[in-house]
């Protein structure tokens, strides 16, 4: 009788230890899950936040003396080096504040947005002032477009934030830039400053870099004091 209530208490304690784990194993399951639902509200709360305003009014915005101030666009170019005969998308380029820019520096830039009224903009202006080397291309939200290895670089600029499932995407990227060629991201930092979305709507510089991890880059160069209120990593 002895040996049978020591074995009835081991296997309550084996079933009592199996329903804690399992207990366990479903609250990380649902932190994990709670996890990626609050990333992926925070992603769509910042498209939606950036269409609280006209196409008209954001196009004023990102043509802005203001933002020229802060995104000292001279600086960046400086940063990214010769672009003579480089071929360069510029993912969510918008009104085309930097593409036109990369294309002054020789550059053929493919300036990829996902939005219409962005790409109908830039596509006046273009004609309208003559503009060489700029090509249009709407994406679709989930992925760059891009061909193998189409092109040395991919520049992307204050739009980090808007993009979902990162790492796949980012993967996309890559398989899209050739082997010697980088990604450059230029975005806020993560806390109050005068220009950019709200904090909760910002991704800081180490998320950005373990999901370029996961998407598969290996080498970084994070610049933190080129810019005041955005920070630069360039991955490979």
């Amino acid at each position: 009788m002895k040996h049978l209530a020591v074995a009835i208490v081991l296997v309550l304690c084996a079933a009592c230890n199996s329903k804690h784990k399992k207990k366990e194993t479903g609250q990380l399951t649902n932190e994990v899950h709670q996890h990626a639902q609050e990333a992926a509200q925070e992603q769509g709360s910042a498209n939606a936040y950036m269409r609280q305003s006209s196409v008209e009014h954001l196009i004023r915005r990102f043509e802005s003396p203001e933002r020229d101030a802060y995104q000292q666009p001279q600086k960046v170019l400086d940063y990214l080096g010769d672009l003579e005969g480089k071929t360069i998308m510029d993912i969510g380029a918008g009104s085309g504040y930097f593409s036109v820019k990369l294309a002054e520096k020789g550059a053929k830039v493919i300036a990829a947005d996902v939005d219409d009224d962005f790409q109908a903009f830039l596509q006046r202006r273009i004609a309208e002032n003559n503009l060489e080397n700029i090509e249009t291309r709407k994406i679709p939200y989930d992925s760059p477009a891009l061909k193998t290895e189409e092109v040395d670089m991919v520049l992307m600029v204050n739009a980090y934030h808007h993009i979902e499932n990162r790492p796949d995407y980012f993967a996309k990227v890559k398989k899209g830039t050739k082997a010697d060629g980088a990604l450059v991201i230029i975005d806020y930092f993560k806390y109050e400053i005068p220009v950019g979305p709200p904090v909760n709507h910002k991704v800081s510089m180490d998320v950005v870099i373990n999901e370029l991890k996961k998407a598969g880059y290996t080498i970084f160069d994070v610049n933190a004091g080129l810019l005041e209120y955005q920070y630069v990593i360039r991955a490979e």
